[in-house]
């Protein structure tokens, strides 16, 4: 690995306090790699062989049963993904594709579990970062469970809004499809709860979102700091 990719590892709260040793020991048989849009990474059940590091681009986790297909969650610069499956050494629990072009640094997974063993400091955050993945999964549950799908909509276009600053008008980052499997919608569910909220100001033009009664749409969403992560 070049300088560069391995700043790009160290830059990881996951991996900013390794020893230099125990990270080049790591790092051992890694690659960087290039990826277009629509690749499948891993499939679920296939034993697990490397954390993946998202370097650039967006990759979405997803599971299928019986022929149904949903979306997990997605992950965008720069993080890692697949730690608990690693750490394991199991099979992947969850599917992985490339959204977009993206480039994805690839480390053995023996090699982590063996920094695992050797570097406490490295120890104590995959521990950190396992914690914050399992508060994100009871966020999402409670989403799923607690919420009608016109409100986890709402809170999403809320959320968007915050995130991108957007004073009114948003952009879905993701395509309509993928969005309604995320909210464990059907596509027609989706265009019904977008529908649903006309009236709260919502309209929609494509990707482009504009919020025009922003107080009217917080109201019917009520969104709580225990599902809508800041």
């Amino acid at each position: 690995m070049r300088d560069s990719e391995v700043e790009i590892v160290r830059s990881l709260p996951l991996f900013s306090s390794m020893a230099e040793e125990n990270l080049g020991s790591m790092l051992a048989g890694s690659f960087l790699q290039r990826f277009p849009a629509t690749v499948v990474l891993f499939a679920e059940s296939d034993l697990t062989d490397f954390l993946h590091v998202l370097v650039e681009g967006q990759v979405e986790l997803y599971a299928s049963v019986n022929n149904r297909e949903g979306t997990m969650t997605l992950i965008k610069p720069v993080a890692t993904f697949v730690l608990a499956s690693a750490l394991v050494d199991g099979a992947y629990q969850m599917s992985a594709r490339t959204l977009e072009t993206s480039q994805i640094l690839m480390i053995p997974a023996e090699n982590v579990r063996k920094a695992m063993r050797d570097d406490s400091e490295f120890a104590q955050k995959a521990v950190m970062e396992l914690a914050a993945c399992y508060h994100g999964v009871v966020r999402a549950y409670k989403n799923i469970k607690l919420r009608t799908a016109v409100e986890r909509l709402a809170n999403y276009l809320l959320v968007q809004h915050r995130r991108q600053s957007g004073e009114g008008e948003i952009t879905l980052p993701v395509e309509k499809r993928t969005l309604a499997s995320m909210l464990g919608m059907t596509p027609e569910n989706l265009s019904r709860a977008f529908s649903t909220l006309k009236p709260y100001g919502v309209t929609v033009d494509g990707a482009d979102i504009r919020l025009e009664k922003l107080n009217d749409l917080e109201t019917l969403a009520k969104p709580s700091e225990f599902i809508d992560a800041r």
